[in-house]
């Protein structure tokens, strides 16, 4: 039984998501749900999952943790906050104390989008990091390479913050080559509180003619430089639909682990996660 760290929901025509407007996020441009999702997530072995905010809007991860209150497949939330904002600490105290509340794991901020390469630096977004660690919650990263010097500057400073890179920081695996992206990923990885994903490389490489030793190259550096204990996979669904399907992902994802040991093996699909985000999978359905 395996835990999914990473997929997301939105409903477009409940919800505007200015972000699904690219031509080139057609497919992706309807409601996806986990009505949807559930079997084929239970298909795969996948037996909880951990939902991840897409908007920086304040109505989607009180809704996110509604979702998790009522469904037991989603055994965690990863929303979104101000971190810029003073009253940050009273705004993650109200998101804990809400509907489903119980089910907050971490923080997630569209950094990529962020024009300044040293956006998650600055003294007010530090200042709202501290108030995530002081929380009890994880911090997702969304970054590219030419951003994870600044992201290991910034776990570098907040020790106490756990610090989960999505998609492995996003490499060139269409363009072929791993640096720089690999050396800024291994600097990432060298301190005790980074930890990965191993998530969204089939929409990294070329959708239409993808193949896994592509991917190998990504996956093994990731594997060197963190080690099973700090990868955790993830599906990316249902962006990953671009490239790949459900369960193509996930027998991606075994196969790029198939030099691991059993106990690895369970690390990097269940055993991080869990305690990364201090997940309770094994009271939910």
């Amino acid at each position: 039984m395996s835990i999914d760290a990473h997929h997301h929901v939105w409903d477009p025509v409940e919800r505007e998501h200015p972000w699904l407007d690219a031509p080139v996020l057609d497919p992706l441009r309807r409601a996806f749900d986990t009505d949807e999702l559930r079997p084929q997530a239970h298909a795969a072995g996948v037996h909880a999952t951990v939902v991840v905010q897409t908007v920086t809007e304040d109505w989607e991860t009180p809704e996110l943790l509604r979702l998790a209150a009522r469904d037991p497949l989603v055994a965690g939330v990863v929303g979104w906050t101000d971190l810029t904002d003073p009253a940050v600490a009273d705004r993650l105290a109200a998101l804990a104390a809400g509907p489903g509340g119980e089910r907050l794991v971490g923080i997630r901020h569209q950094v990529q989008l962020e024009p300044d390469p040293g956006w998650i630096l600055r003294p007010d977004v530090l200042r709202g990091l501290a108030a995530v660690a002081a929380a009890g919650l994880a911090y997702d990263l969304v970054i590219t390479p030419g951003q994870l010097p600044a992201a290991t500057e910034a776990a570098a400073r907040l020790p106490q913050l756990a610090f989960v890179l999505d998609h492995l920081g996003k490499p060139p695996v269409a363009a072929g080559g791993t640096d720089p992206w690999a050396s800024a990923l291994r600097d990432f990885a060298r301190l005790p509180n980074t930890s990965a994903k191993l998530s969204g490389l089939v929409t990294e490489a070329d959708w239409a003619h993808w193949t896994v030793e592509q991917l190998r190259p990504y996956a093994e550096t990731a594997l060197d430089a963190f080690g099973p204990d700090h990868l955790m996979f993830g599906s990316d669904w249902p962006v990953c639909t671009l490239a790949a399907g459900y369960a193509e992902v996930l027998q991606t994802a075994e196969q790029l682990t198939e030099r691991l040991t059993i106990a690895e093996r369970t690390e990097v699909f269940e055993g991080t996660a869990a305690r990364i985000y201090r997940l309770r999978p094994d009271d939910r359905g």
